[in-house]
């Protein structure tokens, strides 16, 4: 992330960079494609240009909070033309103690990375294999780590809807969405269009999902977890670059599979694809198309 320039917003600055590269990471019921794959089309319809690599679990199934039920979704966005999904994400999301353990070593120096804690109980640190709490071990002193209790805040959004404990707990990547909007200021429209056609005929469900989206924003913005915002400028592509499909906004029929609560990848019972992280190819890598080419 290279910084250009800094100007003032809303009390917190706004620090220009000219690209970003993010991954979500959780457990294969917590929403980590569909949270990647709106980030995707926001920022398509914004005008960066884009590279994706999605991540499917290692086994169909695999036990809740387990390293091989990892799913995962990074994206690079910039402001000028870029043809990789990126070497070494500068952020990640992590929904549970096996999200940070895979991930972990692919993140850049530094990077910022926000938990949530809720799901570092004894038993989920047991199944990543992790013998020590990570965030109070001192193991990641090396990044800017931001521990939340993500299941909680969400839960406390969403009080007074009718809603099951495990409808409610799916809601909470919705919230991790609203803070990444708000820390590189994108619009929360496309994604409240989105919800509001996928749940035309479930109110509840699309007020749900539209609350913890609102509430993930404000979090950010009027709490002190993050003390600067970023902005990644349009993409000025050349001439013969803008002429590409994968250049083009997202196709929403080919960048939005599925819904949120509806459709996480655990219920939609998906086949196994096979893990291709961002890293050297090996047995089952296989390489990515840009995003705005290829069905996610």
């Amino acid at each position: 992330m290279d910084e250009i320039e800094v100007e003032g917003k809303q009390e917190k600055p706004l620090v220009e960079v000219d690209r970003v590269t993010i991954r979500f990471a959780g457990d294969s019921g917590d929403g980590m494609q569909l949270t990647g794959t709106q980030f995707t089309h926001t920022s398509a319809i914004f005008g960066n240009d884009i590279s994706t690599l999605p991540d499917f679990p290692a086994e169909i199934r695999a036990p809740a909070g387990s390293i091989p039920g990892v799913s995962g979704f990074q994206i690079n966005f910039s402001s000028r033309d870029i043809r990789t999904p990126g070497d070494e994400p500068n952020v990640l999301v992590a929904m549970n103690p096996a999200a940070l353990k895979v991930n972990l070593p692919d993140l850049e120096k530094g990077a910022l990375i926000v938990v949530n804690n809720d799901a570092f109980t004894e038993l989920n640190l047991k199944k990543a294999n992790y013998t020590s709490n990570p965030l109070e071990d001192g193991s990641i002193t090396g990044y800017r780590v931001i521990s939340l209790p993500l299941s909680e805040l969400t839960a406390n959004a969403l009080q007074g809807l009718n809603l099951t404990k495990k409808e409610v707990e799916r809601c909470k990547n919705f919230f991790a969405l609203g803070l990444m909007y708000w820390l590189y200021d994108r619009s929360l429209d496309p994604s409240i269009k989105w919800i509001e056609e996928k749940f035309a005929n479930k109110p509840t469900l699309a007020a749900a999902n539209k609350q913890a989206l609102q509430a993930g924003l404000h979090y950010a913005d009027t709490t002190e977890i993050f003390t600067t915002h970023y902005k990644v400028r349009k993409a000025e592509l050349p001439r013969a670059a803008q002429g590409r499909p994968a250049d083009q906004a997202v196709p929403e029929e080919a960048a939005l599979p599925g819904g949120h609560l509806a459709d996480h990848d655990r219920a939609q019972g998906r086949p196994d694809h096979g893990r291709h992280q961002d890293r050297a190819p090996g047995p089952g890598h296989r390489p990515q198309g840009r995003a705005g080419g290829q069905a996610l």
